[in-house]
């Protein structure tokens, strides 16, 4: 990635950061686009960061700012945060739609995505459902790489509580040898890991990257 632009989705959250961490510390890039709804810490200030706070809602005072060689999509909510199925299609399905197509009319070759563990287009689980159609829908807009990230359950110090992600954490601890290792949780650092390395590949085609081969990295 060294001499390239990263464009960067969801750099306040629990992935996301652990990717921008990884590229400022690696120094894997020339600059880091941000697109946020909120400012970042102050730890995590950079010269190479250009960060812009943004209203997804209004694309078309945003779209001269995506311009980049990768971009990074850790961007992501819950249907209880978002408090309606349709706000959680918003975050999960429309903003990063939107966003990758506009990315790649502006040049971008390579979309990385973090999407989940057992994400169907066709799924009756209106989360996986949403995730699927995301994952084909980015498939059509044309970049020469597509890679695709389906974490299962993920371990790491968020910033916001996750009841069900600890419940769910602590169970598997008592159950790890019964769990196939697509399905065992796996940390947001051995995801970003993945996520940075793919992009230093830059392989051409659709990837799909499994929880175990994440795990694996890690």
């Amino acid at each position: 990635m060294k001499h390239k632009t990263v464009l960067l989705l969801g750099a306040t959250g629990l992935v996301g950061g652990e990717c921008l961490r990884r590229i400022l510390e690696g120094n894997l890039c020339d600059q880091i686009v941000i697109l946020t709804r909120r400012p970042l810490p102050d730890t995590l200030r950079d010269p190479r960061i250009m960060e812009h706070v943004i209203d997804f809602d209004q694309p078309e005072s945003y779209r001269h700012l995506i311009k980049g060689d990768h971009l990074i999509c850790a961007m992501g909510t819950t249907i209880k945060k978002a408090g309606t199925k349709e706000n959680f299609s918003k975050v999960d399905f429309t903003y990063p739609h939107r966003i990758a197509s506009i990315a790649r009319e502006n040049g971008a070759g390579h979309f990385l995505l973090v999407s989940a563990n057992g994400a169907n287009p066709n799924s009756l689980i209106f989360y996986n459902r949403v995730k699927g159609a995301l994952e084909t829908a980015v498939q059509n807009l044309g970049y020469r790489s597509v890679s695709i990230f389906r974490p299962s359950l993920l371990l790491g110090d968020r910033a916001e509580f996750r009841a069900g992600e600890k419940v769910g954490a602590s169970i598997a601890k008592f159950v790890s040898f019964a769990i196939p290792e697509r399905y065992k949780p796996v940390h947001a650092g051995a995801v970003a890991v993945a996520i940075v390395r793919a992009a230093q590949e830059n392989r051409p085609g659709v990837r799909f990257v499994e929880s175990d081969e994440m795990r694996a990295l890690r």
